[in-house]
């Protein structure tokens, strides 16, 4: 008991142990606390659930959170190997993610429903038991539905097997069905096993981009159990957006009209697009805006004439962006980025474009807003198109609600169980060094330091009380984390959007990737990385996402003798081609590392309706030499400090420095 006698300690910390018995009064109780937290040391770790690049695919996104990334898939062939059918794996596996909906469909076609109704229970119950074996009977009753919280509870700790109970647990299930209540009950059951299935999960960027359905996954976020995001390129451009970076709110314009979505904008958000589309059809009527049809994707169709107002308001919001991006680098000389002010390199009357001392020829050079001395200046008309705009963003409740998740949810990086979580990039330098980063005047960062401030500054433009100058900058800095040369979001040498649109020349196009992407596979590089952001442990490792895996090519995942792991998501169905998958999920169970690649995912209704899932090949990453428990994580590090703390009440009840209160 030395280490609780040290009467110095005591007084530092009695105004910390006073406050701790008000909820431990006795020495009964800290006792049973002291108890309780060790046997939960020993339970197995909680799964933690790695998704990154969602893209706005809400459906194939919410699909892997049901299935979690194969696991129940895995937990039902284990508990029924040999007992069912394949048919009937299949829709038990299907039941789980989709309640309320297969059970409509089996309810038009099972001729004997009761009978049904007694099998199925008692697998989920099954299945139930399993997912819940490696939690305390605590956590899982905070899980349970109102409703039936009482009945899982007792079904879970009950078996058939025992003769003495058997007819019990039989009288539950009977009374469930001939009460009607069978169908609540199925569904209250199932969704207590996808609750449990994942205990954390971890986003790695980029909710936001081209899929239709960014809101709809923040919306579902907002009821999930226990989830953490590390901030993308993308969700950092909606956040400058909803400050109110006008540079930002064009870039999302842009994206969403260059692929044809606007429900997020319009459905999601309230976003109104009236003011653009009227601007547009005067100002770009008679302009082909052939550089600006957009890029339609699987199951979007558009008729002639949405198309060709969809192309004029790309066109529109693009060279606006142009201009808005051009006033914030010159406002933020010490970016070094002036160069990409491409509206003054436009020889207007020839029609090109000199980059780096070489002319370009452009594709067009039709520019009726832009005035050749003062190309970056906006019109009057083109003024009062962002007032509007600019309006609608910032008084979108939704969007600022989603925002505020983003932030209290996240940040830019996360140090979770020997594990560095970031979205893209630590910028380096050529020899592997961290590189310092300038983000203020006179304020150099590089590694952890760069991350935090990164992540400070984020927040200074949504705090009422930051200074007015700074709040600006804080803005401002919003364009530099989407499209700046050494931002741990972007890593490039420029982004290659003007270029892209107007020239033909390909060459113009590269965008040289930052120092990170080329020394990643280094085993000595990601350890002085996580040497530098304090990461312990002998399995310790990076995880990312933001760049495609090609995996059709033969690019493996997991690089640097397994220190970094890449899982870019895939889920947008604008990748498949580049990259032969729809992506990986990680799941890092007690057990250990498993990388689950997937095959796209075909919709909600062909898995309800056909029982099928989304292929998946599970590779083993790394196996742990025994099984993991929640005294090997950072929740088991904050357990054995409560414990010690328990201790040192304990011995102040005993030895009257402090009374019980009995």
């Amino acid at each position: 008991m030395s280490t609780y006698t040290n009467q110095n300690n005591l007084n530092r910390d009695m105004h910390y142990l006073q406050l701790l018995s008000n909820s431990f009064p006795t020495i009964a109780a800290a006792s049973t606390e002291i108890i309780n937290l060790e046997a939960i040391l020993n339970l197995p770790k909680g799964t933690e659930h790695f998704l990154a690049d969602l893209h706005g695919e809400s459906e194939a996104f919410l699909h892997v959170l049901k299935n979690a990334s194969g696991n129940i898939k895995r937990k039902v062939t284990e508990l029924f190997a040999g007992d069912i059918r394949d048919k009937e794996h299949k829709e038990l596996c299907t039941l789980i993610y989709y309640p309320e909906q297969k059970i409509e469909l089996i309810k038009a076609s099972e001729p004997d429903i009761e009978d049904w109704y007694h099998i199925t229970i008692h697998r989920l119950v099954a299945v139930c038991r399993d997912v819940s074996s490696k939690y305390t009977r605590s956590k899982v009753r905070k899980s349970l539905p109102t409703d039936f919280s009482y009945i899982i509870e007792e079904l879970l700790h009950e078996h058939t097997e025992d003769n003495d109970k058997a007819a019990y647990v039989s009288v539950i299930v009977d009374t469930i069905i001939s009460t009607g209540r069978a169908d609540d009950f199925i569904i209250a059951l199932c969704h207590v096993i996808q609750r449990l299935a994942i205990d954390q999960l971890h986003i790695l960027g980029d909710i936001y981009d081209r899929g239709a359905g960014a809101h709809i996954i923040l919306d579902t976020m907002r009821q999930y159990h226990s989830w953490d995001i590390q901030w993308g390129n993308h969700d950092i451009l909606w956040m400058g957006a909803c400050a109110g970076n006008d540079a930002c709110i064009c870039n999302v314009l842009r994206l969403s009209l260059r692929y044809a979505n606007l429900v997020t904008l319009e459905e999601g958000y309230g976003i109104n697009l009236v003011p653009l589309a009227t601007f547009a059809m005067e100002v770009y009527g008679d302009d082909p805006c052939e550089e600006f049809i957009p890029m339609l994707l699987k199951g979007n169709t558009l008729d002639e004439k949405t198309m060709r107002l969809t192309a004029q308001m790309h066109k529109a919001i693009t060279v606006i962006q142009f201009k808005t991006e051009a006033q914030i680098l010159k406002r933020c000389p010490q970016w070094q980025m002036e160069d990409r002010c491409l509206l003054e390199a436009v020889n207007y009357e020839k029609g090109t474009c000199t980059i780096d001392g070489k002319d370009y020829k452009m594709t067009s050079c039709r520019f009726p807003t832009i005035n050749p001395n003062r190309p970056n200046e906006l019109t009057p008309e083109e003024e009062q198109l962002m007032q509007k705009l600019h309006h609608s963003f910032r008084v979108c409740e939704k969007l600022r609600k989603h925002m505020k998740m983003l932030l209290s949810h996240g940040c830019m990086y996360l140090i979770s169980n020997h594990n560095l979580l970031f979205h893209a990039s630590c910028p380096l330098n050529a020899d592997g060094s961290l590189k310092e980063v300038e983000i203020y005047p006179g304020k150099r960062y590089s590694g952890k330091d760069l991350m935090h401030n990164i992540g400070m500054m984020v927040r200074a433009a949504f705090t009422s009380d930051t200074e007015p100058e700074l709040r600006q900058y804080a803005k401002d800095f919003f364009l530099y984390l989407w499209c700046g040369k050494d931002s741990p979001l972007f890593d490039k040498s420029k982004m290659a959007t003007f270029e892209r649109y107007f020239l033909k020349d390909k060459e113009t196009y590269k965008e040289e990737k930052g120092y990170y992407f080329q020394l990643r596979d280094s085993e000595d590089v990601c350890d002085r990385i996580l040497d530098a952001f304090d990461v312990k442990g002998p399995n310790r490792h990076i995880i990312n996402g933001h760049v495609p895996v090609h995996a059709s090519k033969g690019e493996n995942p997991i690089k640097a003798n397994g220190k970094l792991m890449v899982i870019d998501g895939g889920f947008s169905e604008a990748y498949h081609h580049e990259t032969g998958i729809a992506g990986y999920t990680l799941v890092y169970h007690s057990r250990g590392f498993e990388l689950v690649q997937h095959e796209p995912f075909m919709s909600a209704t062909e898995a309800i309706q056909k029982g099928t899932d989304i292929k998946s090949s599970t590779q083993l990453v790394e196996l742990s030499a025994h099984r993991m428990l929640v005294a090997d994580t950072d929740k088991g590090d904050e357990l054995r400090s409560q414990i010690e703390d328990l201790h040192q009440l304990l011995y102040a009840y005993r030895h009257g420095i402090l009374k019980e209160k009995k």
